[in-house]
């Protein structure tokens, strides 16, 4: 009777140019354990420049190669269909004159954004008012409620995305990650169905 080997494929990688990728590169693998180390080297392909920036590795491809590779064994796939290899190219440090002018060009946007929104929904006069409804005395500039709430409105948007740098207030995801997920999530099943050479797509790249 055949051994079963059971194999997971990976949904993301990542990896450089001109590497020989493994079968352990793409996918888990469930075996004895001597089989499972030779079948952990088993080469699946190889990264080319013509690949360009991805690579959809199918699990349909891997077991029939796996199959006339291993005649004796049983595979068996469990999980994602497929792999999606990102050939990372060679990075350069950034450039501190840019990141400061990309940091500098967001200061200012994002200032503006928020002034331009407090001057729409006249909040000077809100507070004003609202100084005169606590006080009885008419001030142009409460500043014992512009302070803290421009403070407020600071940590507001700190626990709102639920990072201080790098550090994390709490497990739960910030809103930003969700949408950045869920645009990964999408992108990712963009790639799978038009960069997958089994798929009949009628699309030339």
């Amino acid at each position: 009777m055949s051994e079963i080997v059971y194999l997971r494929m990976k949904k993301n990688v990542s990896m450089t140019y001109l590497k020989q990728v493994m079968l352990k590169d793409i996918a888990n693998i469930s075996a004895s354990s001597p089989l499972q180390q030779e079948l952990e080297k088993t080469p699946i392909y190889r990264l080319t420049k013509k690949d360009r920036n991805v690579v959809i590795v199918d699990s349909f491809l891997v077991i029939d190669y796996l199959n006339k590779t291993y005649s004796n064994l049983e595979f068996q796939l469990v999980g994602p269909s497929h792999t999606i290899i990102r050939i990372q190219q060679h990075k350069k440090k950034p450039n501190v004159l840019v990141v400061a002018f990309v940091w500098l060009l967001l200061f200012i946007g994002t200032a503006m954004t928020i002034m331009n929104f407090h001057y729409d929904v006249s909040m000077q006069e809100v507070q004003q008012k609202l100084h005169y409804m606590l006080t009885g005395d008419e001030n142009q500039y409460p500043l014992w409620i512009q302070i803290p709430y421009s403070f407020g409105l600071g940590i507001g948007m700190l626990l709102f995305f639920n990072h201080w740098f790098r550090k994390r207030f709490n497990e739960e995801p910030s809103p930003l990650e969700v949408e950045i997920f869920n645009y990964q999530q999408n992108m990712d099943h963009y790639l799978s169905y038009y960069e997958n050479k089994l798929n009949d797509t009628g699309r030339s790249h």
